[in-house]
Order: structure tokens, then sequence, then C-alpha cells
């Protein structure tokens, strides 16, 4: 598991390998991860957009970004906790994630960006 703290707000990202998947005739390596995105600060705060990064060793750095997480846009109040689970397919066994989060602080309506940290998606075979 990986954690990072920006203003306040801890990520935890925990990766699962799924196995394999054939689409089109292609092969992809199936990828999934669970993020927990915990307000350790004082203030109400609202998640409102994503960004990610997804790096795959065989094909080209895919840009992901949009509204909310899995079709919603939590709030979370002082110590309150939101967990989500996604997933994504790359072509190659080896690739990795990064991205942020863009959240609005209810009490001040600043926005902000709140890092995800750079996380591993690799197979379990490669791994031996």
């Amino acid at each position: 598991m990986v954690n990072q703290v920006t203003k306040g707000i801890k990520i935890s990202v925990k990766t699962i390998y799924k196995g394999i998947n054939y689409r089109n005739n292609r092969l992809f390596y199936v990828f999934g991860y669970v993020i927990t995105i915990e307000n350790n600060s004082s203030e109400t705060v609202k998640l409102t957009d994503r960004f990610w990064k997804i790096y795959d060793t065989l094909n080209a750095t895919e840009i992901v970004s949009g509204e909310g997480v899995v079709g919603q846009t939590p709030t979370l109040k002082p110590n309150d906790t939101y967990t989500y689970s996604s997933g994504c397919f790359l072509e190659s066994s080896i690739g990795a994630m990064k991205g942020f989060y863009t959240m609005i602080n209810l009490d001040t309506f600043e926005q902000f960006k709140v890092a995800i940290p750079t996380f591993q998606l690799i197979t379990k075979t490669t791994l031996n």
C-alpha cells in the first residue's frame, strides 16, 4: 500500500492483479485498485474532479480526467473516510498510475489539488 498526504487529505492505494482478459482478440492484464481518502484536516472538502496518468510499458501513456470518481463527488467532513474501487487494463504486465484529485474546501471555497501517489501495477509472475 502507498500513501500520500496533501493539506491534511491522506490518499492510500492498494492494488490487486486480477488476471488476463481478451478484448477484440487482444490480451490485456487486468488490475484493480482500492483508494481510501481520509480527511485529517479541520475543514470540510468535496472531491470534484480526477486526473490520471496511466503508464503501460508496451503502450503510450494514457491520460484520464473527468468529474468525480466512480460517478460520485464525495463530501468529506473532518475525520471522514471515503473508499472506492476501480481498475484498468494494460497491454503489458508492468505499469503504473499516478495523478491528483481536485477538491474544494467548502468552508473557504478554495480549490486545491491532492496528489495521488505513484503506484505500481505488476503481475504476480513478473515479481518472481
